[in-house]
């Protein structure tokens, strides 16, 4: 290349960044508790501490620091395997459920390709598409604040490589009804992947979502989407999984970040998986808390649609919204709130609920 060749480039010109990053929305996690008095209801943790057992599978783990994790995760492949009746080959682990997700759009997505999903929904999808490249097709939510499956059928293209469906919805708690997803997994497609992102599905009552293992076994097109951070508290360590084709899996190992997942992580996990009694007693306690708060608030006349996640959501306008955040911050309160759309809030321990129904009992209609 000669002088006259070379791109004239600013004096003193940076590097920048690429315009798909910096278009980007920022990911808003719930915010952190700075004091006792404060009851931290924004991120849908588990208000629990961890299973004991966890925790003596990590403090063994952390001997053994100094080496890497195994980073095909086989041990706790071949758990998940015989907890799920599926095969080790059908298990892609990752960094949570939404490190999972990240590999599953780019391990299928090119430029210019589209991934469907309702809206309002998980944050983190618009933000994992457009980083990948690929198109964003949101979906409004239907009338009941769950997904509108004959729009969501009518929205895919030729283009549409990925179709995401959270159930129950976050941060509308609301499930999927299994024949409801057999009618749209008909009407999709088989070239399209359907991701069915089950992060709360440990706190839905039977019967109230999909029977996803089936609908797998039935159609290869589904990939589910499963995390340990919320019912068996494993949020800060990071760990999720995907069950799908041995093929897809494969492709999602590949994409993976090299040892992302932790040894202590998955360590954690499969105690967690074994302690599985002692998770549902806690996962009991919360749906009793979250049918108490429902009743109580619908008594004082607030309309909730029926949640099946460990949080609860207000549908609310800009002065609503604005009057309940106000209150729930003077109240060292915190919850998560969605501009234009309402606010969610954790279900806890039930001192912290109380105070939830105390302040919501005075801003009742």
């Amino acid at each position: 290349m000669t002088s006259d060749q070379l791109v004239a480039v600013p004096e003193h010109a940076l590097p920048t960044l690429r315009g798909a990053v910096t278009g980007l929305p920022s990911y808003v996690p719930g915010r952190r508790s700075l004091g006792a008095d404060i009851a931290a209801l924004a991120s849908n943790e588990s208000h629990y501490e961890p299973l004991p057992s966890a925790v003596t599978a990590v403090a063994e783990a952390a001997g053994r620091m100094n080496r890497y994790p195994d980073m095909a995760a086989v041990e706790l492949r071949e758990r998940l395997a015989r907890h799920l009746d599926v095969t080790t080959e059908e298990v892609a682990v990752g960094p949570g459920s939404v490190g999972v997700l990240q590999q599953i759009i780019t391990g299928l997505c090119d430029a210019g390709d589209e991934v469907v999903f309702a809206w309002r929904s998980f944050e983190a999808y618009p933000i994992l598409v457009e980083l990948a490249g690929a198109r964003p097709v949101c979906v409004p939510l239907d009338d009941a604040e769950g997904h509108d499956l004959d729009a969501m059928a009518a929205a895919v293209t030729d283009r549409t490589k990925v179709i995401l469906l959270c159930t129950p919805n976050n941060p509308t708690g609301v499930p999927i009804g299994h024949d409801r997803l057999v009618a749209f997994l008909q009407a999709v497609p088989s070239s399209v992947l359907v991701v069915i992102d089950e992060a709360y599905v440990e706190y839905a009552d039977a019967g109230s979502g999909p029977d996803s293992l089936a609908l797998y076994r039935r159609h290869p097109n589904v990939c589910i989407l499963r995390t340990f951070s919320k019912a068996y508290g494993l949020a800060g360590l990071r760990v999720g999984y995907a069950i799908t084709t041995a093929a897809i899996a494969e492709g999602l190992r590949r994409t993976a970040l090299p040892f992302a997942v932790s040894a202590l992580a998955q360590k954690a996990a499969i105690a967690s998986l074994d302690a599985g009694e002692e998770m549902e007693s806690r996962v009991s306690a919360v749906k009793q808390e979250r049918n108490r708060m429902a009743a109580e608030l619908e008594a004082r006349g607030w309309k909730l649609q029926p949640s099946q996640g460990n949080f609860l959501w207000i549908r609310a306008d800009a002065e609503l919204l604005a009057t309940l955040v106000d209150a729930f911050n003077a109240a060292g309160i915190m919850v998560r709130a969605y501009q234009g759309d309402g606010v969610r809030i954790t279900v806890a321990d039930p001192a912290s609920n109380n105070r939830v129904l105390r302040l919501l009992a005075a801003h009742a209609a």
